[in-house]
């Protein structure tokens, strides 16, 4: 199936225009339709390089392969889930507490399904990325929340927040900024996925991770008067 023949693929240049890659916000969900080829999409060359500017070049956008986005997505994943266990233990707030059981349950099932497509697909396990393999910077760190060192798992800084003196406000931030990651990751992804159900996961993780950016970042604005 060609890729003009998809719609519904989060559109890289909005993402962009949005100030999303610079930690701004865009609105999720707008649809692309008639997209043939990368170069077609307004706005993508300039993205093109951002894998570089991360710190390891091809590792996202242009060259993001189904393979690869599962071998990256899954230790990103990883990364908020003992984020959130710590936050099932030290959260003051219940709605903290809760929305961390949310992301620990929706991100383990996609975690248990992106295994088993590249199972099927590919008739081995995911391999560990090079990046990840000894908890290192991954994909670039940039105060984005990924792939900061000396961690148990890619994309967190577990030692930081269990530091924290605050640990809610702290933990919001963190995971603001790995959410965001993970949407980029997620929204870049979709230009050249070649997997429909892949396809439809990609935008499910950006509609719900771009929703629980929304609503922890009304949380710190609430709580401790963060912009």
């Amino acid at each position: 199936m060609g890729l003009g023949t998809w719609t519904g693929r989060a559109p890289l240049a909005l993402l962009v225009a949005g100030g999303l890659l610079g930690l701004g916000w865009a609105i999720p969900g707008v649809q692309a339709k008639g997209l043939r080829r990368p170069g077609q999409v307004p706005g993508v060359q300039a993205a093109a390089g951002l894998g570089s500017a991360l710190g390891k070049p091809c590792a996202i956008g242009m060259g993001f392969s189904d393979q690869r986005f599962i071998a990256a997505m899954i230790p990103h994943h990883q990364g908020a889930i003992a984020m959130a266990e710590l936050a099932l233990r030290k959260a003051r707030r219940p709605e903290i507490r809760a929305l961390a059981q949310r992301i620990i349950s929706s991100q383990s099932q996609e975690i248990g399904q992106m295994r088993q497509w590249y199972q099927q697909w590919h008739g081995a396990p995911v391999p560990v990325l090079e990046a990840y393999a000894h908890g290192g910077m991954g994909m670039g760190g940039h105060g984005m929340g990924m792939g900061i060192g000396g961690t148990s798992r890619p994309g967190t800084d577990l030692a930081t927040l269990i530091r924290a003196q605050d640990f809610d406000r702290a933990f919001l931030s963190a995971m603001v900024a790995h959410h965001r990651m993970g949407v980029i990751m997620a929204a870049m992804a979709q230009i050249h996925t070649r997997h429909l159900e892949l396809l439809d996961l990609e935008q499910a993780m950006v509609r719900v991770q771009s929703s629980e950016i929304n609503q922890m970042e009304a949380w710190a604005r609430q709580w401790f008067g963060a912009p």
